[in-house]
């Protein structure tokens, strides 16, 4: 089954997984979704991510999530563009999320990268989603 929008998937599996208490979370894989994982590793909102090969050439990915005294570490997730409704928005536009103690998640002509690194390297793009 193919869906429209294969972000907004991943991120209701990540956090209906997270407020159930579940260890991981598999899903099917692309390149665009290992971006999204290994940023969430990155920034400590996961705790690793896996690929794994299934037959006829396809892959899955599995997320195992992260906690903190048993609660999620992911507080949040909330999608930005939609296909509806792209956002885009330049360096200076940059969203801060919760003054900084949580990240926008931008795709930029540099490839998939949080707000802050975006701010860095001083490009905008499409702000995908920010997470806390």
């Amino acid at each position: 089954m193919t869906t429209q929008d294969p972000i907004s998937d991943m991120i209701a599996r990540i956090k209906n997984s997270s407020r159930m208490g579940h260890e991981e979370v598999t899903l099917p894989s692309s390149n665009l979704k290992e971006s999204v994982a290994e940023v969430l590793v990155e920034e400590g909102y996961v705790s690793a991510y896996e690929v794994e090969e299934l037959p006829g050439n396809k892959k899955e990915i599995q997320i195992t999530l992260r906690y903190n005294d048993g609660e999620p570490v992911i507080d949040g997730m909330e999608k930005v563009s939609k296909p509806s409704r792209r956002v885009y928005v330049s360096k200076e536009e940059i969203p801060q999320v919760l003054d900084g103690l949580g990240t926008a998640v931008l795709s930029t002509s540099h490839g998939l990268m949080t707000g802050k690194d975006a701010r860095e390297d001083s490009v905008g793009g499409e702000l995908l989603f920010k997470v806390w």
